[in-house]
């Protein structure tokens, strides 16, 4: 039996309003405010009423429009201008293109679970990726009860029940901690931001490691830093004047890894021969810096990949379940070997 239709009448109906006001809602008209638009859209997804007729087609008639939303930052500086925040909008282009789907970058930061709320009923898109939770965990965690169109790009955290995807970040740092260890460096900094939910996870790698490898953890040599190059280089280089010292770097960012290295080489230390560093991200220029930078590699693509697939095919506990990225060290000349 072919399942029925819902008609505009039906929605109008069920959203208790005129079938003129229900169309002009669909059609984002200012003439209706925005909590009975929300409403509306919110009911015109719920029914699988085909509202997206109702919008302009675009030169290219996509098939779906899928937005993407950077909280308000902490720990990874302004992250529009992060060379990470353009692999990961790669990524999800790259897929939404696979898919024929449209992305669209708000220009929205939310602070408040107010704001979360704004950023995913305001608006017909089939779904929106978060870009990192913030200190909005319990806030994505209330949004979750009522709002099932939504994913973050991010660590997976302690009672977490909306869908987060991500690497294995506490993994990457053991790994990153672990490699320069074993190349003999005895005393290894730790460079980042660690409130930042996914740096801490890596901090916690970090630690792991020294211990796992039986390396003494000094306070001193845990340098906390904005997520940006100059930064990295003023943090790094007050680390050397203080006379600090260390023969080893894991820095929490690869932007933060290229601005510890500029530091070490304006102080006249080599690297690898005096420093070793490792970095996290393999942004693309991390490949051509010199010397060129070890770093922990997240595959972007099928991070894109998955994260459409959790809006546009996952349907129940599928769609709510987080994922874990595996993290691949790429060994390059920064470590010297």
């Amino acid at each position: 039996m072919a399942k029925k239709t819902t008609r505009l009448e039906d929605l109008a109906k069920q959203a208790g309003v005129s079938v003129s006001t229900a169309s002009r809602a669909l059609n984002d008209s200012p003439s209706v405010n925005m909590r009975t638009k929300q409403a509306i859209w919110k009911l015109a997804r719920e029914m699988d009423y085909p509202f997206r007729r109702h919008m302009p087609a675009g030169p290219i008639g996509a098939k779906a429009t899928i937005s993407v939303v950077v909280p308000r930052p902490q720990g990874r500086g302004s992250r529009l201008s992060d060379p990470f925040f353009f692999e990961l909008l790669a990524g999800v282009g790259d897929a939404a293109r696979e898919r024929d789907c449209d992305v669209h970058i708000s220009h929205v930061a939310p602070a408040s679970f107010e704001d979360l709320q704004m950023a995913v009923t305001a608006h017909r898109s089939e779904g929106v990726i978060f870009v990192g939770q913030s200190t909005l965990h319990g806030d994505f965690n209330r949004l979750a009860e009522t709002e099932k169109r939504f994913v973050v790009w991010g660590a997976e955290l302690p009672e977490q029940r909306y869908c987060s995807i991500g690497s294995d970040n506490q993994r990457g740092g053991e790994r990153a901690t672990r490699h320069l260890a074993r190349l003999g460096r005895k005393k290894i900094a730790f460079l980042g931001q660690s409130e930042a939910p996914e740096v801490m996870q890596r901090y916690r790698g970090y630690r792991d490691a020294l211990e796992a490898e039986g390396l003494e953890f000094d306070e001193d040599l845990v340098i906390p830093t904005h997520f940006d190059i100059e930064s990295a280089e003023a943090a790094t280089d007050a680390l050397i004047k203080n006379g600090v010292e260390f023969d080893g770097l894991f820095a929490a960012s690869d932007v933060l890894a290229l601005g510890a290295i500029r530091a070490l080489q304006h102080d006249g230390l080599s690297v690898p021969e005096d420093v070793a560093v490792v970095g996290y991200d393999n942004i693309s220029f991390s490949r051509y810096s010199n010397p060129s930078l070890t770093t922990i590699d997240q595959d972007m693509v099928a991070a894109g990949r998955l994260m459409l697939s959790k809006l546009l095919d996952f349907r129940g506990p599928q769609a709510r379940r987080s994922e874990r990225l595996s993290t691949d060290l790429i060994v390059r000349e920064s470590c010297g070997g």
